[in-house]
């Protein structure tokens, strides 16, 4: 149950941290992150969660824990929108303000 719950919330965490930066990369616009703020470096780092976090997914086998995996892995999304929301990604609030 441990290992569902800890591939859960990293599978959580790595897919929702993966969408800021791939559609700001397909979209061709800037966003901060530590490989740069181009378009092409965000593409390929929100692909590359993508693909991480299918791979965590499945390690997490979610069929034998479907509870607490499933919750696991919506509290790492959570927290990874919260984290983008409150402006704490690197070099997101410098530019904001």
């Amino acid at each position: 149950m441990f290992q569902a719950i800890a591939l859960g919330l990293l599978a959580g965490l790595f897919l929702a941290n993966g969408v800021p930066h791939f559609f700001r990369g397909i979209v061709n616009e800037r966003y901060p992150m530590v490989f740069g703020s181009g378009p092409v470096p965000n593409l390929i780092a929100g692909w590359g969660s993508f693909v991480i976090g299918v791979l965590l997914l499945a390690a997490a086998d979610l069929g034998a824990e479907p509870v607490a995996g499933g919750a696991a892995l919506a509290l790492g999304v959570l927290l990874m929108g919260l984290f983008h929301a409150a402006g704490l990604a690197f070099g997101v609030a410098s530019e904001r303000s």
